[in-house]
């Protein structure tokens, strides 16, 4: 019949379509070479009324600023001195300071021109002191992209405990290319240490608990729709399903409780060390995610799922912390909020990615009349060639690492992850006893092979 037929077709398109972006979401990404990477170094105290930021900033960054040269490109220190203001609104421009919500004004500035042997900007103390101390010789050879343009920045502010944030835009074009490494020094001496991209945006430098949990939920949000295996991970865990009840919830949550705290043990160190260990992590989710392709394939049992599913979410947590762990300089002294913060916008994330694919799998399911498994086999056999691949690439680079010795002290560490795998098993065990049997909800439906598939 005509309508039958103009159904299969429908049917046929939204299988193509999600196999399409199946194809663009797990697509390897070309690799940038990061070449002649730049680095800006800075110091920002607050003392009494004013702000200091000393900073160090390599010459080749002041090009449009036009020192002035001689020779053969060599900077004319006998008379660089004149060039200094304009350098210092250039560098005061691309590196903004804001405290309590307003901008700072540049007060005052002093610079020098430094070589690049110079260690000068291993503190502080040593930073300010050499800025304000002698000048090199008039004849010394500093070439136009060799050295560095060292200053004190003054601001002036109404209190040492200001709100400050800092937005740091010099050359945005650079990107990954140029980046800032910042110490703050509170008020109670205290170092925190930043590293930031040019063109990121402001930064809190001693943030507020809404401002550290805005910022963490966002990264979380993030980085679950910037990581293709996650997300193939979480297409696997529910395809099988066709409706939503507890053995879906189960599953999901089961993911979630695992990961958060795997999460929150390695952002206490609570992890081995040493270089063999993220590519085993990452070698590990891509397996995880091959065994949940193949388990579709052949014979979901969705009765245990859930205990899958936590065990994986043990090891998606230590891949999570690796991302997290750049991302914890900008919790201040909020960690535990910023980690809760990172999980809530995982979680949003999913659920996000959840709302956008459901749809498409039930009506593919819907559509596939008695051939459901047929559309599961084929999505899930899509994404566990992908994850074959990856699991290949990553066991490569594992096997490559150096291996520690079995200590005492790593035998601790997989001990405590053993019985962290057991006591989320057990937790989940229980939640699941209180809540209704598999059996008994009929909003569920377990994908059962046909008969002529045995």
């Amino acid at each position: 019949m005509r309508w039958a037929r103009a159904a299969a077709c429908r049917f046929r398109l939204a299988l193509v379509a999600l196999l399409f972006a199946l194809v663009a979401l797990v697509a390897p990404a070309r690799a940038h070479d990061v070449a002649n990477e730049l680095r800006i170094s800075a110091f920002v105290r607050a003392e009494g009324g004013r702000l200091n930021m000393v900073v160090r900033v390599p010459l080749e960054l002041l090009l449009n600023v036009d020192l002035p040269k001689q020779g053969n490109g060599y900077i004319d220190l006998g008379r660089v001195a004149d060039a200094f203001p304009r350098a210092l609104n250039a560098t005061a421009k691309g590196i903004e300071l804001f405290a309590d919500g307003e901008r700072l004004a540049l007060a005052d500035g002093e610079a020098r021109i430094a070589l690049p042997s110079d260690k000068s900007f291993a503190s502080y103390e040593q930073a300010i002191s050499a800025v304000r101390g002698e000048r090199l010789p008039p004849d010394t050879a500093v070439y136009w992209n060799q050295g560095y343009f060292d200053a004190v920045l003054t601001y002036p502010v109404r209190s040492a405990r200001d709100s400050l944030v800092i937005d740091f835009h010099v050359a945005r074009g650079l990107r990954d290319r140029l980046k800032m490494d910042l110490r703050y020094i509170t008020p109670e001496a205290e170092v925190r240490a930043f590293e930031i991209v040019t063109g990121s945006g402001r930064v809190a430098l001693d943030p507020r608990w809404y401002q550290a949990a805005s910022t963490f939920i966002g990264s979380g949000f993030r980085h679950v729709l910037g990581g293709a295996d996650h997300l193939l991970f979480l297409l696997c865990l529910i395809l099988p399903f066709r409706r939503v009840g507890w053995p879906l919830v189960g599953v999901v949550t089961a993911f979630t409780v695992s990961h958060t705290i795997t999460l929150i043990a390695a952002a206490h160190g609570f992890v081995p060390r040493g270089d063999w260990f993220p590519p085993l992590v990452e070698t590990l989710i891509a397996a995880s995610i091959l065994y949940m392709a193949i388990e579709n394939v052949l014979r979901p049992n969705l009765r245990w799922r859930w205990l899958l599913t936590s065990l994986f979410g043990l090891v998606h947590g230590f891949g999570f912390s690796f991302s997290l762990s750049n991302e914890l300089q900008f919790a201040g002294s909020h960690l535990l909020l910023s980690l809760l913060a990172f999980n809530v916008g995982i979680e949003l994330g999913q659920l996000l990615v959840l709302a956008l694919v459901w749809p498409l799998l039930v009506l593919a399911l819907t559509r596939a009349r008695g051939a459901e498994r047929i559309v599961v086999a084929v999505v899930s056999g899509f994404v566990g060639h992908a994850a074959w691949h990856w699991m290949l690439e990553r066991f490569e680079v594992l096997s490559a690492a150096d291996l520690p010795p079995l200590d005492a002290g790593l035998l601790a560490q997989v001990a405590t992850v053993v019985l962290i795998a057991l006591a989320v098993a057990m937790l989940l065990q229980a939640l699941r006893q209180r809540a209704p049997s598999v059996a008994s909800a009929p909003q569920a439906r377990r994908i059962e092979p046909s008969p002529d598939q045995g």
